[in-house]
């Protein structure tokens, strides 16, 4: 089993300078921890957990909430929160609720049973009150969810932003009759893109009809049902505004199993910014989310608690992108203004 002293013998530093980059980085220069950090990769290196628990009365172990861990927009919040977590000498423990509040509070037991020090909840499915007491005892941020109001750090982006301005970019090319599917309206973030999507119809005097916001889950198979729903309205939209990117690739799979093209006879556009996004074609036009900068962010907020620091601004907007391809055609703008005006 390899001890710290050979860490410090490969990285040529001392022991003393070893246990600082895992239990005080902040003491440490950038380049020594890089180089410390380097080996104990190499060599495998796990510090003795509990010995150091009963020094330290913690447990260098930081708790990561999310909703549902088979969805592919967190696989890189989950890296930047652990990359983050690993070069700052803390390990993380994964607790995937599958969207269920109740399994959500058993995994924040584990803070009350100390076993680990502060949580990053990529979810915000409790009750206020639940959580504004949850922040009171422990170091907690929260990140992609959010709860208006709340005293607790928060990273996000702006939804309701990034919404209206997808929708508005439709709207710029030429579409006037623009659907949306909706995320499940008991998420934070599937009523903010609503909005965000009503604010650009409502802005640019276009009408919403009822039938065109359809309300799914947040996966593939969602995204194909409610796009047949669209599809199957006497008075069809011309383009869809969909809540992520697996929805989006499942109505855009409803679209060609229909016998239509996108975004010839359909214009779709997603949001996040997924890989899949730019391999399937038409390739997607999106919102792109930092998911890894969310997840870093996060973690630096949480290890600043950790710490003893206080935060004195609690809401963080990280910048998302609008990313255009072709799924929205936006090579059609001339054609699709003459059609709009009667030309």
């Amino acid at each position: 089993m390899m001890k710290m002293r050979d860490v410090a013998k490969r990285a040529n530093v001392s022991p003393a300078t070893v246990s600082r980059v895992l239990r005080q980085p902040d003491l440490v220069s950038k380049e020594t921890k890089e180089k410390v950090m380097r080996v104990i990769n190499e060599l495998n290196y796990k510090p003795h957990m509990i010995a150091s628990q009963f020094r330290t009365r913690e447990t260098k172990t930081i708790l990561v909430v999310v909703p549902d861990i088979t969805r592919p927009f967190f696989s890189e919040v989950l890296r930047g929160i652990e990359h983050t977590a690993l070069q700052n000498g803390y390990q993380v423990i994964l607790g995937d609720t599958e969207n269920q509040v109740e399994r959500e509070r058993e995994y924040i037991e584990l803070l009350y049973r100390k076993q680990a020090d502060g949580a990053v909840l990529l979810t915000a499915r409790m009750d206020r009150d639940s959580l504004e007491e949850l922040s009171s005892q422990f170091p907690i941020v929260l990140a992609c969810e959010y709860m208006d109001g709340l005293d607790i750090p928060t990273v996000s982006i702006d939804n309701i932003s990034s919404a209206r301005k997808i929708t508005e970019h439709l709207i710029h090319v030429g579409h006037r009759k623009i659907a949306h599917i909706c995320g499940p309206m008991d998420i934070i973030l599937s009523r903010d893109r609503l909005r965000g999507y009503k604010q650009a119809m409502m802005g640019h005097d276009l009408p919403i009809d009822p039938a065109w916001v359809q309300e799914g889950d947040d996966g593939l198979d969602s995204g194909y049902n409610q796009m047949v729903k669209l599809l199957a309205l006497e008075d069809r939209p011309t383009a869809v505004f969909v809540f992520n990117d697996e929805m989006a690739l499942g109505s855009i799979k409803a679209v060609k199993d229909h016998g239509l093209r996108v975004p010839e006879d359909i214009a779709i556009v997603g949001f996040d910014n997924l890989r899949m996004a730019s391999l399937f074609t038409p390739y997607m036009t999106t919102i792109d989310q930092p998911k890894y900068e969310i997840g870093q962010k996060a973690t630096d907020l949480l290890l600043t608690l950790l710490k003893g620091g206080s935060i004195d601004r609690k809401k963080f907007v990280m910048k998302d992108e609008l990313i255009i391809r072709e799924s929205c055609g936006f090579y059609q703008k001339e054609q699709l203004f003459g059609a709009a005006e009667g030309v």
